[in-house]
């Protein structure tokens, strides 16, 4: 697993380098235009199912300036959480199973974005915004072999609180956001049930 998590964040870290060299030698995209792409760090709040928080996530945002102020985009992120179940016996159709679990939870939520802008073209730009969309979720149980899982879609909402950080006079910045989740998606895995899919976290990245 410590294998796994390593490759994990030496992708993202060489991902975002790459990124951040090929863009133009300036703060921002363009005079009117921003975006930012940033690791995920998600905390699963009363999900009933996978409630362990995790660093296996990532977020993608692009967008426009209709006014000074208020810009207009879209975005996507994804995350996996995931959650051990101890060896215990419950009902399956018409007999009884005893075993342990690995539960897992991926959420895939896209859709428009809307955030407001203070100080833009200085070092420090704070933010709040706004996304809703539609939210993918896959609910998973792996035991003794075999796997249980549904498919859902909801309704997703989700307010943020960031800033954009622009140190050098060239180059891309820094991206820090916090943020709340809540997906309308349902589900039932074996005797498990999921009833809306609620969330909070941070995002760190770089912003163009």
């Amino acid at each position: 697993m410590k294998t796994r998590k390593n490759i994990y964040f030496k992708v993202v870290a060489l991902a975002a380098i790459a990124i951040a060299f090929a863009m133009p030698a300036k703060a921002q995209l363009s005079d009117n235009g921003y975006a930012n792409i940033d690791w995920q760090f998600n905390v699963p709040l009363s999900n009933n199912f996978a409630d362990k928080a995790s660093g296996w996530g990532m977020n993608f945002e692009g967008g426009y300036f209709v006014t000074p102020n208020l810009g207009l985009g879209l975005f996507l992120n994804y995350h996996s959480n995931h959650e051990y179940i101890p060896r215990e016996t419950f009902k399956l159709g018409a007999g009884d199973v005893t075993t342990d679990q690995q539960h897992t939870m991926f959420q895939l939520p896209f859709g428009a974005a809307a955030r407001y802008q203070w100080n833009r073209g200085g070092s420090v730009q704070p933010y709040v915004s706004a996304k809703l969309g539609a939210e993918y979720a896959k609910i998973r149980s792996n035991f003794n072999m075999l796997e249980a899982r549904e498919n859902s879609w909801g309704f997703y909402a989700s307010p943020e609180v960031g800033v954009n950080v622009f140190p050098w006079v060239y180059g891309p910045g820094l991206h820090f956001a916090l943020y709340y989740s809540y997906g309308t998606n349902k589900a039932d895995v074996l005797h498990y049930s999921v009833d809306g899919l609620n969330n909070f976290g941070f995002r760190v990245g770089v912003s163009f």
